[in-house]
């Protein structure tokens, strides 16, 4: 059975989130950033290069059209739960692939069936998705890469983290981004035994 985890943002309603599953991480699996085709280029860029600082294999994949059998035309979004599987099934069997869109995604939460979120991911798993949509505009790429780095961490098997400065953190309500600072020290040696630089 899949355990989420919520991390509600302001009142607006939105979260990271991950799914558990039973497999284990992926050892040296290489990070594929998969823009989708409304993502600017130069934030891809970016967001590939903070990555790479702190994890050795990261590649970026040409954009792909969002796919049709996701989207959720009452509230005009996408189904997260369905671009996971959409990306899921690009990995190659080393692989971890991180969708990237502007669009409003969704996933279900209890007894809510359509909850906007701002990433949702596999915990562990070959797949995670961000969204850019609910994002402060004005923080948009440090925020960007928080939520990047947070749904990266729960591919590799990191559950949500009680230290209130890790990257890891359970939001429980508020926008905790600005005070994250880092990966606190049991997450970083978790990762570093996946080959992550920290």
């Amino acid at each position: 059975m899949k355990i989420l985890y919520l991390l509600p943002i302001a009142a607006s309603i939105f979260f990271y989130s991950c799914s558990q599953s039973k497999s284990k991480p992926i050892s040296n699996a290489i990070i594929r950033i998969q823009p989708f085709s409304d993502m600017d280029s130069s934030e891809v860029a970016i967001l590939a290069d903070s990555i790479k600082k702190i994890y050795p294999e990261v590649i970026i994949s040409p954009s792909l059209k969002l796919p049709d059998f996701a989207y959720y035309a009452p509230r005009g979004r996408y189904k997260a739960d369905s671009l996971l599987k959409f990306l899921s099934a690009l990995a190659r069997p080393n692989e971890i692939v991180i969708g990237l869109t502007v669009k409003d995604i969704s996933t279900r939460n209890g007894t809510i069936s359509d909850w906007g979120v701002m990433g949702l991911g596999t915990s562990p798993g070959n797949s995670c998705v961000v969204s850019t949509f609910r994002l402060n505009l004005t923080k948009g790429k440090n925020q960007l890469f928080k939520v990047a780095i947070h749904e990266l961490g729960h591919t590799f098997g990191l559950p949500h983290c009680p230290d209130p400065a890790c990257y890891m953190r359970d939001a429980k309500g508020g926008n905790p981004t600005d005070e994250e600072k880092d990966f606190c020290v049991n997450c970083k040696h978790y990762l570093r035994s996946y080959s992550w630089r920290l």
